[in-house]
């Protein structure tokens, strides 16, 4: 008996098959036995490119402590501590005083380490109820409805120098095109109105992305949601979203905003890269258009006359860096069971390399549109060959009761004639007009002309001096009352 009771005096969990971790710093190291391999630590690492999500981190956890103050996980004083520190956190990164850690996986792993130095083991109550899953989604969430706010302003500016551009030369004539063969004449300004509604498609388009960022998902924790009653909807109106996610297991494996707003910058980027374009073959002598400044071209390093469109061959070439981030997005999240898998950590990169490359485009881009030079008188003597006025001479004929068809015959034969003769549509005579169709009278010629041709294309949306000027008015009205 006595054995027994010395036995049972300072009894002690049994220690057999017990596993005893080694050190660690990770916050989940508890379970295992063998710590993560350096090679293992540095793939996984994200710390590289997700620490640009630091501010909006420590922000959802300043508004996150406040929460778990009123659910009694933090006391008043827990919860003043640990907002002085985060906030002394957020100074010190902004500050480059603080470096992040790569070992410690992410920023928020990081910001939390950094918190338990500063206030103790305090610190670890943090992340009670709270994942990094619904986390990242929270501070990804954040991080776009800052940008979809900036991008919708540089699109805004870019629209302005257009219909500037498009006043200082509203009557300016070009050669309109279709399979970059000359068609018919249109304005200048025309064209560039054109541009303006692709950006006006792209602004809606980043408006509706806002409305689908604009959802929380903090509250989910890992995919069940949590244990604590959380004021979820208090927390939203904190952290600045107007809605909370309504199922926990979507809230943190959505990244379908992200890929909105990847596509959209894709859209975007497709716009640019049309004009872009254009403006690479109107700068060409062939065409010589337009002039672009020297501030925004380069020069060859053996031809001492080159003068290279490069701001716009890079606009071009930068948008299959955006297609690029779109794939990248759809492929990962394209086999994804339900709820988060650690291939969506794919996802920033591609996220953050969009943003970068709209933000880095659009200033340039417009900056370049609006100190580029328009040779007009090369646009209107561009305007005069090719017999771009053949269809006005058509619907002359559709008017004094040809059929179409027949009158597009006729009007071929007369640009045939034309072209052996060597001569253009607007020098000829009624008599030459009368040998192809008697339907010609004597007002035939007057609508030969590139001027006539335009002026006639009096219908809503048309290329006629008084609707250019309407669509002008019209959008300089829309664009200073936009209050996106």
């Amino acid at each position: 008996m006595a054995k027994k009771k010395k036995a049972e005096k300072g009894v002690k969990a049994p220690t057999a098959g017990v596993r005893k971790s080694r050190k660690s710093k990770k916050p989940w190291s508890g379970r295992f036995e063998h710590p993560m391999a350096k090679s293992a630590e540095d793939f996984t690492s994200s710390v590289h490119f997700d620490v640009r999500l630091y501010k909006q981190d420590i922000v959802q956890s300043i508004a996150y402590a406040r929460a778990l103050f009123k659910v009694h996980i933090l006391s008043g004083a827990e919860c003043k501590k640990t907002i002085k520190a985060l906030e002394a956190i957020l100074k010190g990164i902004e500050k480059n005083k603080i470096k992040l850690k790569p070992d410690l996986e992410d920023v928020h792993m990081n910001i939390e380490s950094l918190l338990i130095e500063k206030v103790g083991d305090m610190g670890k109550k943090l992340h009670s109820g709270r994942s990094r899953n619904d986390q990242v989604a929270t501070d990804l969430r954040m991080y776009l409805n800052f940008e979809v706010t900036e991008v919708i302003f540089l699109i805004k500016k870019l629209q302005d120098t257009l219909l500037d551009l498009a006043e200082a030369n509203i009557s300016v004539i070009m050669p309109g095109y279709t399979h970059l063969q000359r068609a018919q004449p249109i304005l200048f300004s025309h064209h560039l109105m054109a541009y303006f509604e692709m950006l006006e498609r792209d602004k809606t388009r980043f408006v509706k992305v806002g409305e689908e960022i604009d959802v929380m998902p903090l509250g989910s924790a890992a995919l069940a949601g949590t244990n604590f009653k959380i004021d979820r909807e208090g927390l939203a109106k904190e952290l600045g979203f107007s809605k909370v996610s309504r199922n926990s297991m979507d809230a943190v494996s959505d990244r379908d905003f992200a890929i909105d707003f990847v596509s959209a910058a894709a859209l975007l980027m497709m716009h640019l890269s049309r004009f872009a374009e254009e403006i690479i073959i109107w700068s060409t002598y062939e065409f010589d258009y337009i002039e672009l400044p020297d501030q925004f071209t380069t020069g060859s390093s053996i031809m001492p006359q080159k003068k290279n469109p490069d701001i716009a061959e890079l606009v071009r070439g930068k948008t299959g860096r955006v297609y690029g981030d779109l794939m990248a997005l759809l492929t990962v999240m394209k086999g994804l069971p339900l709820a988060y898998n650690r291939d969506m950590q794919e996802d920033k990169e591609a996220v953050f390399d969009a943003v970068d490359t709209l933000k880095a485009v659009l200033p340039i881009f417009e900056e370049m549109i609006r100190s580029t030079k328009i040779h007009a008188e090369n646009m209107e003597k561009a305007a005069k060959k090719g017999f771009l006025t053949a269809t006005d001479l058509a619907y002359y004929l559709v008017q004094r009761g040809v059929p179409f068809r027949e009158a597009h015959k006729i009007v071929g034969e007369i640009v045939a004639y034309c072209e052996d003769s060597n001569m253009e549509l607007e020098y000829l005579s009624l008599p030459q007009l009368k040998q192809f169709s008697t339907a010609f009278g004597y007002d035939a010629t007057r609508i030969l002309s590139t001027k006539s041709s335009v002026s006639s294309k009096d219908v809503s949306g048309g290329t006629s001096p008084a609707r250019v000027k309407e669509s002008i008015k019209r959008a300089r009205k829309h664009l200073l009352h936009d209050k996106t």
